[in-house]
Formats: structure tokens, sequence, C-alpha cells
């Protein structure tokens, strides 16, 4: 079977808004895309109906090589609705390119996910929950939705938060909030059981900073555990030092909370 470009235009850009489109760049001089290639095709017959593969020689397309800044092959592009989406470069192995896959190509329940964020954002907690608990049965590996009902369970269910994200990995996009929202789960679990934190002078600013951060006082919150970092910064194996960086996550960069607290919470460190 052929998977050699005819029109770009036509067998990838509009293709790709009906279905995603891999593009291997390669050349016949190029020894790695010839070790590339048949991976990729198989790929490509294993997946058919989930995404459409096509070859471009870059010696015959210099053009559109060019276009899309292809400077080392072999190079591969996941196009989707017409723009590149995620792409790699060198003859990757069979299982990096998998693992690849999973994160290149859009879910099958994206419209589901939009659902179910608009009832997040409307209030409307438990059939948020629903939803995203039904993508899950269907897509284990959506991280997306396990970081969304995270979200919802943190304050009735920590243990759960902490299953849901343990398997987001370090190269996941959304590995800093998971760890963020893995963090303030654990805490949470110290207000149901104080008796596991050492007894320190400083033990029930942690549980008030645990406290306020629970009821979403989250300026309070980063108040006191600013305090215990400056007093005692190794207590609970640094838990203030990680509760703030978790609640920055949590809120984001430029959140106005975070910008706030920022330099106070670098002060206590280096103080």
């Amino acid at each position: 079977m052929s998977y050699e470009v005819t029109d770009f235009n036509t067998d990838v850009i509009e293709k790709s808004h009906h279905i995603p489109v891999l593009v291997d760049f390669w050349a016949e001089w190029c020894g790695p895309c010839k070790v590339l290639g048949p991976v990729i095709e198989n790929l490509a017959t294993q997946n058919k109906g989930q995404w459409e593969l096509v070859k471009l020689d870059t010696e015959q397309h210099r053009d559109i090589a060019q276009h899309y800044g292809i400077q080392g092959i072999p190079n591969v592009k996941m196009f989707v609705d017409g723009e590149v989406k995620d792409e790699f470069t060198g003859a990757l192995p069979e299982r990096s390119i998998i693992e690849w896959l999973k994160k290149a190509l859009p879910s099958r329940y994206a419209d589901q996910l939009k659902q179910a964020t608009e009832l997040l954002n409307n209030g409307q907690g438990p059939e948020a929950q629903s939803k995203l608990n039904e993508i899950l049965e269907g897509e284990p590996d959506n991280a997306q939705a396990a970081v969304l009902l995270a979200q919802t369970y943190l304050q009735e269910d920590p243990d759960r938060v902490i299953s849901l994200l343990k398997s987001i990995e370090p190269d996941s996009d959304l590995f800093d909030l998971a760890e963020g929202l893995r963090t303030i789960a654990a805490l949470f679990q110290y207000l149901k059981s104080p008796e596991g934190l050492a007894e320190d002078p400083i033990k029930q600013t942690y549980l008030l900073a645990i406290e306020h951060l629970r009821n979403t006082e989250f300026s309070d919150a980063l108040q006191h555990f600013i305090r215990v970092v400056e007093r005692n910064r190794e207590y609970d194996d640094e838990g203030a030092r990680r509760a703030c960086i978790a609640i920055f996550k949590t809120l984001g960069e430029s959140h106005e909370i975070t910008r706030q607290y920022r330099r106070p919470f670098s002060n206590a460190l280096y103080s």
C-alpha cells in the first residue's frame, strides 16, 4: 500500500479535519527513515480508523518541508484540524511511538470532556463527576478527565484524589497540576488523623494552615504555611514548603494570590 502524498492540502490539511493524519517526513538517502518507516506503517495498519498515515519525501517536496521547518529526518508530525498538534524527530522504537500516539491523538471523549468542564464551571459537580467517571471507564489513561475528577473529590475524598492521579507521569503536561493536587490531598488526610503529625510547637499552626486550605482560604493558608517555613522548615518533611508550591501550581502562576505570595515564600526559604 502506498502512503505517499499526492496533494498535501487534500491528503493532510483537509483530511485532518475529519481524522488525525500522521505525516512521516523522510528521504530515500536517510538510513534512520528506512528503519522508522516500516514501524510507522505497521502501526497505521493496526490503528486503522483512528488515524491515517501520509509519507512525504522531503527531496520531492522541499517547499513543504521548508514550510514546516524540517531540519532533521525522520520527522513525524500529527495533524489535527489542519494544524500540527505534536511531533518527534528520529527513529524512535515502537513502544515510544505508541506512548507518543497516546498523547498526540485527540481523545475520542473530547466532546464529553468539554461538557464536563462546562458542568463544573456551572457548579454542577455531581453531574460532572458522573460524566467524568464514564470517560475514565472507557479511557482509563485520560489524564485530563482524571485531573478534573480529582478536583471534584479534593474536599470530600482525598484518598480518591491520590488514587486517581497516581498514574500521571512527569512527562505529562498535567503533571504539575496533578502533583499539586496530590500534595494537597495528602495534607487533608491530616485533618482526619492529626496524630500522624509529629508533636512540635508549630503543629497547630500547620494544621490551621491545612484547615484554611480545605476551606479554599488560600491567602490565610499561605500566610500560615509561610510561618511554618520560617520557624521550622523541616517539619513534616518540608510539608509547608511543598504545600505552598502545590497551591501555586493549582492556582497557576498568573493568579493574583500566587503573585502576591511568591516573594514572601521565597524570602522565608532563603532568610
